[in-house]
């Protein structure tokens, strides 16, 4: 054998060390944007990071289930992970993923199973997620509603930083086209139609839209929905922002809100956030309080009409001043001055 073809071989069989070993279940949309960000903030930082992603899982048809199915996943791809990089620190992008981990580390979460696997939904996953979220050296809540859910838990006394998910403006110039150059209604996400609430949304629209006025729902398949109300599919994210940035308002009307980025980013691209209170974390809310509180009610057909109807205003500029602790900048900051170091001087 070559020194050449030698040294090749040796390089396949010695782990390459990191820093930071991200464990991601890319179930979702958000959390596919959400692990890119942190691993690419944190080599920003200039630490080394590796991302183990777990591997599709079948689908199950309860949630505990499916909780077992994905953590199981996420196990194997972090022992995959630990053995080919050597990580001094691991991060658990969810709960979930952490729950089975084969070692402590950091979690990455937007709520708690206490608070989004309620009753039967969650009888073997609450009492594992205190005990890991007990061990865990940081947790890293994507917000100060996340935190205060583990407020009841006496026994944890685990150091965390609040990491939202970043989000930017998705226009070329960062500034959102102004209201006349908006020509759809509403848009409304709901790949998860109960999740998200579609048929209070549907019905609302129903009662308060005008003839010319089109509701366009992303996340459901092409097609008629109902009155005034289009489906749109499973769009790629840069068309689904270029759709953003041509609607007057958002609507959303979740029974359950863990984060909702979707919502973020409808006010990072000019768009008024019209929701129902909805519970879970849910930091979007708060901001729409701020903007404008009648949009936030659950009288969603009145707050519809009413957002339409509203002049143009400064929403969209004071939108952007309350997204700033959201904007990427922020972000790489805290990982690079406060995240990082408490991981690497951690015991992950």
């Amino acid at each position: 054998m070559s020194a050449a073809a030698s040294a090749a071989a040796s390089a396949t069989r010695v782990p390459r060390a990191v820093d930071v070993l991200v464990v991601a279940l890319p179930t979702t949309a958000g959390w596919r944007g959400a692990v890119p960000a942190l691993a690419d903030a944190i080599e920003r930082a200039g630490a080394r990071v590796a991302v183990a992603a777990a591997a599709p899982v079948r689908d199950v048809r309860t949630l505990m289930a499916t909780d077992l199915v994905q953590a199981r996943a996420a196990r194997a791809a972090a022992r995959a992970g630990i053995a080919a990089h050597r990580p001094r620190a691991l991060v658990y992008a969810s709960s979930t993923a952490a729950l089975l981990g084969p070692r402590a580390g950091a979690i990455w979460f937007d709520s708690p199973a206490a608070e989004n696997r309620p009753g039967r939904h969650g009888l073997w996953q609450r009492p594992l997620e205190r005990q890991r979220v007990a061990l865990a050296p940081l947790l890293l809540p994507m917000s100060a509603g996340g935190l205060r859910a583990l407020d009841g838990w006496g026994s944890v006394r685990t150091p965390a930083l609040v990491l939202p998910v970043p989000v930017e403006p998705s226009a070329a110039d960062g500034v959102p086209p102004a209201a006349a150059e908006r020509d759809v209604a509403a848009l409304a996400y709901a790949a998860d139609a109960e999740k998200k609430g579609l048929a209070r949304i549907l019905a609302a629209w129903a009662r308060a839209r005008r003839p010319h006025e089109t509701l366009l729902v992303a996340g459901q398949p092409a097609g008629a929905l109902g009155d005034g109300a289009q489906g749109t599919g499973l769009l790629p994210q840069q068309q689904y922002r270029a759709l953003l940035r041509r609607a007057r308002i958002f609507v959303a009307a979740p029974r359950h809100e863990d984060y909702g980025i979707a919502q973020l980013e409808a006010l990072a691209d000019g768009c008024r956030l019209v929701t129902t209170p909805g519970g879970g974390p849910y930091p979007a809310r708060e901001l729409a309080r701020a903007l404008d509180p009648a949009l936030v009610c659950e009288d969603l057909a009145g707050a519809i009409r009413s957002a339409l109807d509203a002049p143009a205003g400064d929403y969209a500029e004071r939108a952007a001043e309350l997204l700033a602790p959201y904007r990427r900048a922020a972000f790489e900051a805290t990982v690079a001055e406060r995240v990082l170091p408490a991981l690497l001087t951690g015991t992950s």
